[in-house]
């Protein structure tokens, strides 16, 4: 980047675009000046040749004017008003009235004495410096009263070409004025409108330095009407809305996690207690004790390992993938998760019903958010009931018989951390239905949790279809 252009980068937004008004202005006016410079030269140029062409001069002047030439008489006729008159004969020799320019005589005037051509137009500068506009046409003249021969002569007019110089020479000086203004007028126009139409633009700024000082997301910036600008604040204010949303759900997280992590902690602590003070008092557990606080210790540890293997999957961004997609059997995946669900709820009666589906998804995930979805129908049912499980067409439904969610409980079901409170005893961190969730959207489908006819909660998980993969397994 050369100096000039850089220099230009580095001034202000505004000063760019009043310079580049100016700049156009000036480009437009001064080609506007130059064209109307030419054409009025044009315009006079040719109206002084039609001058020309219409002018006469008198046969007697003529006549007097040629006899002086000759020594026929030697009184001069005077100068002609207005114009330069001048004879010229066949041998190229040129007669003026004293106190008239002589003007030199080309081969375009003895090319017309000779009749080759009736008339020349042309430019040239006579003996005293000046530059004129001459027409030379074909002429005849007497020798005298006494010799009546006739004489092939031409006959050179000429006008000075300051006639038109001097109103050029004025038109260009008030064009040149005329066009400075004009361009001082555009670049302060143009900077006046650059301040009016950036003065959004400043408020902008002004906002993100703001946020970017004291980190205020509520900030927002007025929108009026429906052009970039506004368009951009729009975008702001979408933007930080966003950020503050996000800010004040990683503080909710936060907050959460150190609450649901704060009770198998305490528990977890206490009984370590116990332990540690048995063996230094030196007072033994009893066995049964011991073995129901190792228990404990056991059950904590597992709970303090799936709430943070929870968190972490709940930490990734939304828009992260979990693994590679691999078009994977929903109801082989289905089938394995009812089998884990089976040992935890030994009790319970599973039925399924699961008809053949390929869905494209991460199969890990896939089958931790099916095994998470009927821990929830493991845990609410009561002993000795049925859990129906039912795979049709990418519609995966699991059934229970437990109590049910109430209706205005359901919008919540899916938050983070959010627990019914009459499952707040039970063991869980209520982040599940939300790794389910957030699995499901992943692979392209949705889930619903309602209440079943007959008492209960049904939850159906709905997964796009994949074409089938090779008899070899693998996928596409």
């Amino acid at each position: 980047m050369t100096g000039p252009l850089r220099r230009f980068h580095a001034l202000p937004l505004r000063s760019r675009l009043a310079l580049l008004v100016a700049t156009a202005v000036a480009v437009a006016v001064a080609a506007v000046a130059v064209a109307c410079w030419f054409v009025t030269r044009e315009q006079l140029e040719e109206q002084q040749d039609r001058a020309l062409r219409g002018a006469t001069v008198d046969k007697d002047y003529l006549s007097g004017l040629y006899q002086y030439c000759q020594r026929s008489t030697k009184r001069p006729p005077t100068p002609y008003t207005g114009l330069t008159v001048q004879l010229i004969d066949s041998e190229g020799n040129a007669c003026v009235a004293p106190g008239s320019p002589q003007l030199p005589v080309t081969r375009a005037d003895l090319a017309v004495i000779g009749g080759d051509r009736p008339g020349s137009l042309h430019t040239e500068t006579a003996s005293n410096g000046a530059r004129m506009r001459v027409l030379t046409s074909p002429v005849t003249a007497t020798n005298g009263p006494n010799d009546p021969r006739i004489v092939e002569l031409g006959l050179s007019i000429a006008r000075p070409l300051s006639e038109i110089d001097k109103p050029l020479s004025t038109l260009a000086w008030v064009l040149l004025l005329v066009s400075g203004i004009g361009v001082v007028g555009a670049g302060a126009a143009g900077l006046w409108v650059a301040r009016s139409g950036l003065r959004p633009v400043d408020e902008l700024t002004e906002a993100v330095e703001h946020v970017a000082r004291t980190e205020d997301l509520t900030v927002r910036i007025p929108v009026e009407g429906e052009d970039e600008i506004a368009r951009l604040s729009r975008s702001f204010n979408s933007m930080t809305a966003s950020l503050a949303t996000s800010r004040d759900r990683q503080a909710q997280l936060i907050a959460d996690a150190g609450h649901e992590l704060r009770t198998p902690l305490t528990s977890l602590r206490t009984n370590v207690e116990l332990l540690a003070r048995s063996d230094e008092t030196g007072r033994a557990i009893p066995p049964d004790d011991r073995r129901a606080l190792m228990s404990s210790v056991k059950a904590q540890m597992t709970e303090l390992a799936a709430l943070i293997g929870d968190l972490q999957e709940l930490a990734r961004p939304d828009a992260a993938q979990p693994g590679p997609l691999q078009v994977v059997a929903l109801h082989d995946i289905t089938r394995a998760a009812l089998h884990r669900a089976r040992l935890r709820g030994p009790e319970l009666t599973i039925t399924e019903d699961l008809a053949p589906w390929y869905v494209r998804a991460e199969p890990a995930a896939l089958e931790r958010a099916i095994v998470n979805v009927l821990d929830n129908a493991v845990k609410f049912s009561p002993s000795g009931s049925t859990i129906d499980v039912v795979l049709h067409r990418g519609r995966l439904t699991v059934r229970d018989h437990g109590p049910g969610i109430p209706a205005d409980e359901l919008p919540h079901v899916f938050e983070r951390f959010w627990r019914s409170p009459s499952a707040r005893q039970l063991p869980g961190s209520g982040l599940g239905l939300s790794i389910v969730a957030r699995t499901v959207q992943q692979s392209g489908g949705d889930i619903t949790l309602a209440p079943a006819e007959g008492g209960g909660t049904q939850a159906s998980i709905t997964l796009p279809g994949a074409p089938q993969p090779p008899p070899d397994g693998t996928g596409e």
